[in-house]
């Protein structure tokens, strides 16, 4: 396996992670408590990170990553849940699966990356592939949860571009940097949720099961591969992963849970992952553009094959 796959495959195992949260949240969590999950799957991940790195940010670095703490975490969760409260499920996945083509707009304004119809053309397609798998008919339209949907996305799309732009300063691995924005996320989310919600809830075994899994595995190491893949990767190959998430979510309700999957949804699915799929490829144009500055960190310790990588992949 190349070094470029093999980043892809590490980085897609986080959206594949996110697509079981739908079904631990329903089968093991309390319910309508959606700003208190988010708060358990950020500030406790966030912490035990901190507590594992023992690096804290210096200089200009507490404010950025609040900022990026704040659009990857504390501003998408709460939109997220939003929309997924005031619309249907299918609804809200396709409003969020807008993501990739928020993510080529974006890169063209911060990195440079000027959008091509290829890149287009696979953001949509891979859109659409999800709206197969998960829209159904006559499903109702709330004019709030489509905003907070689409700001959702913009949101999530806003901190991956960042991230890429930043990088991470020197010295500090890609799992401080995922501690710090977590633990920043939360922070934002906390009082939210305390206004919002009110006190916890009672949680028995299975809840704190559900909650163990959120902020281990769906949280602290998803996060920490989909931003290491941020750096190894362009943005719009990293975000082009996204559709994996409802990809996964429909198999998992399927298996878990006896939903029924039709001819429909079964080539949404094939549309969606020959979409990601072939977002990943290297353009034959690629060779002859030429890389980002990376940050120092990056300079110092990965220079050489992250130059190769990124050189393969930018638009």
């Amino acid at each position: 396996m190349s070094r470029k796959a093999a980043v892809v495959a590490l980085t897609a195992l986080a959206p594949i992670s996110w697509g079981s949260t739908y079904f631990v949240t329903t089968e093991f969590l309390p319910p309508d408590r959606p700003l208190f999950t988010g708060l358990m799957r950020a500030l406790p991940a966030g912490l035990l990170l901190l507590a594992v790195t023992r690096k804290l940010p210096q200089g200009a670095w507490w404010w950025k990553a609040a900022v990026l703490g704040a659009l990857n975490i504390g501003a998408f969760f709460p939109l997220l849940f939003l929309a997924a409260y005031r619309l249907p499920g299918g609804v809200a996945a396709v409003v969020g699966s807008v993501g990739p083509l928020f993510v080529v707009g974006l890169a063209a304004l911060l990195l440079g990356d000027r959008p091509t119809p290829r890149s287009l053309l696979t953001a949509v397609a891979a859109a659409f592939g999800v709206s197969l798998v998960v829209l159904k008919a006559g499903a109702a339209l709330d004019l709030v949860g489509v905003l907070a949907g689409l700001l959702s996305a913009l949101s999530m799309s806003a901190g991956v571009v960042l991230t890429k732009r930043w990088g991470r300063p020197e010295g500090v691995g890609a799992l401080a940097l995922t501690g710090w924005q977590l633990t920043a996320g939360g922070l934002v989310i906390l009082p939210v949720a305390a206004l919002v919600e009110g006190a916890p809830p009672a949680l028995d075994s299975a809840s704190l099961a559900g909650y163990a899994y959120l902020a281990l595995g769906n949280t602290a190491i998803s996060y920490f591969l989909w931003f290491r893949g941020i750096e190894r990767l362009s943005a719009s190959s990293v975000t082009l992963l996204g559709p994996l998430s409802p990809i996964t979510a429909a198999v998992v309700g399927w298996v878990a849970l006896g939903q029924a999957l039709g001819p429909v949804q079964l080539a949404g699915m094939a549309i969606a992952f020959g979409a990601t799929l072939f977002g990943q490829l290297n353009p034959r144009t690629s060779a002859a553009k030429k890389a980002r500055p990376f940050s120092s960190a990056e300079q110092k310790g990965e220079k050489v094959s992250m130059d190769l990588e990124v050189s393969t992949v930018r638009r």
